[in-house]
């Protein structure tokens, strides 16, 4: 059975606290995982949430500020040490390559895996496989910072008592889906359009193009949500989010589950951050992220 799945693993911004630790996030996509923004303490937080080395096969870095990217040496080196039996894809910001080099090789070690760099440079797609297409766009932060997002290719599903209806049956089913119609019956006749899941990860970024481009339409949309609304000033002026601004993209955008995370160490009731994004007109599914919770992406549309 395919999972998919977002694994949190921190949700500390700059700073880790006594109950957040730096960002990391697993996302399992059927038989897949990305990770992205490994933080220092990574790969212990893994070990706490049950991820291993082996689950990992993309890992997706939106800038190179340390509650980012400080965990990537670990991390490498974990999937090293365990010989991993796939080899790696790293995205990154191209204009960091000198940051990931140096955390790539912090420290001796011996390389058993093959480890794919694919630095970035622009807006666009990053990889197609057969069940996503892995895009990118530009976000707003005093360093350079890149969104990810994941989109399931569309399929139709059969309607079996269409399908009865018409007296199709056996091969003929296949072969109307493969020449889209069986005498003069059509494929939308006896099938309906189903949309493939989308899922969107957004970090430290201040209202942008890239942020509304990377969200709409989403299953799921994790998103940075650093302040509180009455600090919004504060927020803009370091390249952040509030948590109303957070909720309000995912309302215009139509999103299904919105996750916040990446939260100041300032704040310690996290419930305000739920009451500021339903307050901000958001209706749909809401976690306020903790470490080690897991948040299944919403079921597939019908």
């Amino acid at each position: 059975m395919s999972v998919r799945e977002l694994v949190v693993l921190g949700t500390a911004s700059q700073v880790p606290t006594r109950h957040r630790n730096h960002n990391g996030y697993l996302l399992r996509w059927d038989g897949e995982g990305i990770l992205f923004d490994p933080g220092e303490g990574t790969q212990r937080q893994m070990l706490r949430a049950g991820v291993a080395a082996h689950d990992i096969n993309r890992i997706c870095v939106t800038h190179f500020h340390g509650d980012h990217s400080l965990g990537l040496a670990g991390v490498i080196q974990r999937i090293n040490l365990d010989q991993v039996p796939h080899p790696v894809t790293a995205h990154y910001p191209a204009s960091g390559q000198h940051f990931f080099e140096r955390l790539r090789y912090a420290t001796a070690y011996r390389e058993s895996v093959e480890l794919i760099q694919a630095p970035i440079a622009a807006d666009g797609v990053l990889a197609t496989t057969d069940t996503y297409t892995l895009d990118t766009h530009r976000l707003s932060h005093p360093v350079e910072s890149y969104g990810y997002r994941l989109t399931e290719p569309d399929t139709r599903r059969m309607l079996p008592a269409k399908l009865a209806e018409h007296g199709i049956r056996g091969p003929d089913v296949g072969r109307i889906q493969r020449e889209g119609a069986l005498g003069a019956i059509t494929l939308d006749e006896v099938s309906e359009h189903r949309r493939g899941q989308r899922f969107a990860f957004i970090m430290d970024t201040r209202l942008c193009d890239g942020v509304y481009a990377l969200a709409e339409g989403c299953d799921m949309l994790v998103i940075e949500s650093t302040f509180l609304d009455e600090d919004e000033r504060l927020a803009t002026d370091h390249g952040h989010l509030t948590a109303g601004q957070a909720a309000r993209v995912a309302r215009e955008a139509g999103v299904r589950h919105l996750v916040l995370t990446h939260f100041s160490q300032r704040y310690n009731d996290p419930g305000l951050f739920e009451t500021q994004a339903r307050a901000a007109g958001f209706e749909g599914g809401l976690t306020v992220a903790q470490d080690l919770i897991r948040v299944p992406l919403p079921t597939r549309h019908l």
